[in-house]
């Protein structure tokens, strides 16, 4: 969708704000027009459609939630954006029932504006495909004629467009196969016919818990499945449980017979389930709703890579070439899940990027400094990958900063400082649950504690210091200084080696700024070398 053609309307009475708004807006390059009452709106809204509707809850001539019903009822594609001055939980409450898509309080930020707007128009882009494709199905009848669900031969359809998205934007997508369990007891005791209205009801409760962007299909049988763009696996597995106990908690035929039925549940998740083809996908979901059978139903499982019957299959055939075979599949699997886990770690650590362009860039200058120092020490393979795990992950708890701090020019109240000082502990939370970066932890952790005792977070002196901490520690002030930063230039790299060796024994370990001294020494001479030889 070009920006060009998207209109967004401003709704507003005070000029100020609209013209700010038209100003703003118009840099992206947006078609923008202007009310400043509800009737000016309502009658721009009747004579062509409009992508974004912002609007103020307060307005001369009547309420922004009235604008937001009409709209709805003119062109339910508007998407609503509501802001107000005088927010409160009701107000709040009332323009999300009503249908608004995102609700801010006055003054506005402008960059938090800018980014709902984009995402608004990446699920209108999404919705308005989804009502032309499904336009174009109904002629092809590509629906179940029970249960009105999309039918097996749509999802192959659907499934490639959305796979190819996910691919080629990187986004995840999910899949949820679910299965009535001893459903064919409803048929054996009540007939084929009741059991159909049974599976109306079935569809009915999936497609109201479904979003709009959802895509719910009758599979086969008692069988349905779920695809869920934009959807990691904790997202899928999260509407999973919450569908698994609407249904466990259903009662069906309230007025007669008053069923309550079982269900079984898999999930996979691309790409963290590391499946790359359409069937692949469909194989392993289906896999994962067996698994849940296998373990008595009533439940929702995960896919997994290596199932039982492998193993099973392994160990019947004896002989320790097998039992190496074994080995070597469950070695690939755990270095697989890690990758997966580590790209996903990373990529959350790169949206800082966003908030901090110095942080994104340091980091990944400070991974050369830091393993060069931990080779030059001799540390172990694995020494080596905790410092280079840390050494792009050590400001990962300044996700939690707030921007008018991070991005501050001028000197820091102590209140400010106070909240800096807490991203290694933020940091260290996040990834103290991935089993594998235990160690990680506690360079995250102290990381910007001094060899004095004056740092932070512990008080830590010495080598009382995780010797990982005061590497990284060493690598993120030299990095710091010849960076610039919001409050200062950066310095050169001859005035910021003085300052790392003014900061010997007091900031920085002297062994290790030694260490450190030593090995760019040591890059400046190859450098000369290199030059004379050419």
């Amino acid at each position: 969708m070009n920006n060009k053609d998207i209109q967004i309307l401003i709704t507003d009475d005070e000029v100020r704000t609209r013209q700010n708004l038209r100003d703003i807006l118009s840099e992206d390059h947006y078609k923008i027009t202007c009310a400043g009452t509800l009737a000016a709106a309502k009658e721009m809204l009747a004579k062509k459609f409009y992508n974004i509707l912002l609007v103020d809850l307060k307005l001369p001539d009547g309420s922004g939630l009235e604008l937001l019903k009409e709209t709805k009822k003119i062109n339910e594609e508007t998407l609503i954006i509501v802001f107000t001055g005088y927010a409160s939980v009701e107000s709040t409450i009332s323009a999300i029932n009503e249908g608004a898509f995102a609700y801010f309080q006055k003054p506005l930020n402008i960059d938090e504006l800018r980014l709902t707007i984009k995402k608004a128009l990446k699920m209108q882009e999404l919705s308005l495909e989804n009502k032309d494709l499904l336009s174009r199905l109904k002629e092809l009848s590509l629906k179940d004629p029970l249960t009105g669900l999309h039918n097996y031969r749509y999802l192959r359809e659907r499934l490639s467009s959305e796979f190819k998205r996910a691919k080629r934007y990187i986004l995840p997508l999910s899949a949820l196969m679910l299965d009535i369990d001893y459903f064919k007891s409803i048929n054996d005791i009540y007939g084929h016919q009741y059991g159909d209205l049974i599976l109306k009801e079935i569809s009915q409760i999936l497609t109201t818990a479904a979003r709009g962007i959802d895509v719910v299909v009758r599979y086969g049988g008692e069988e349905f499945l779920i695809l869920l763009p934009d959807t990691n696996k904790e997202g899928a597995i999260m509407f999973g449980s919450r569908l698994l106990n609407t249904l466990t908690e259903h009662i069906f035929d309230s007025k007669a017979n008053k069923i309550k039925l079982k269900a079984s549940i898999g999930i996979c998740s691309f790409p963290e389930d590391s499946v790359n083809t359409e069937s692949g996908f469909l194989d392993a979901v289906d896999q994962a709703l067996r698994d849940a059978k296998e373990l008595g139903g009533n439940k929702l499982s995960l896919f997994k890579n290596l199932n039982k019957k492998d193993i099973t299959a392994m160990l019947k055939q004896g002989g320790e070439e097998n039992i190496h075979k074994l080995k070597q599949k469950l070695f690939k699997l755990e270095h697989r899940v890690r990758q997966t886990l580590l790209e996903s770690i990373y990529a959350f650590a790169k949206t800082i990027e966003a908030k901090d362009y110095y942080t994104g860039e340091h980091a990944e200058n400070m991974v050369s400094i830091a393993v060069g120092i931990g080779k030059a020490l001799k540390l172990s393979e694995s020494g080596i990958a905790n410092l280079e795990h840390a050494a792009i992950l050590h400001d990962l708890g300044k996700i939690g900063i707030p921007d008018n701090i991070l991005h501050k020019k001028s000197k820091l109240t102590k209140g400010e400082y106070d909240t800096i000082r807490k991203h290694p502990q933020i940091g260290a939370e996040i990834i103290r649950t991935v089993h594998f970066l235990n160690e990680v932890v506690p360079i995250v952790l102290y990381h910007h504690e001094r060899y004095d005792g004056l740092g932070y977070s512990a008080g830590l002196k010495g080598k009382e210091i995780p010797l990982g901490a005061r590497i990284i520690a060493v690598a993120d002030v030299y990095q710091a200084l010849i960076s610039d930063r919001p409050y200062r230039k950066a310095y050169s790299k001859k005035d910021a080696l003085e300052i790392i060796k003014e900061s010997m024994g007091t900031h920085l370990d002297p062994d290790v700024v030694k260490v450190f001294l030593a090995n760019l020494e040591s890059e400046k001479s190859g450098a000369k070398k290199y030059v004379k030889k050419s």
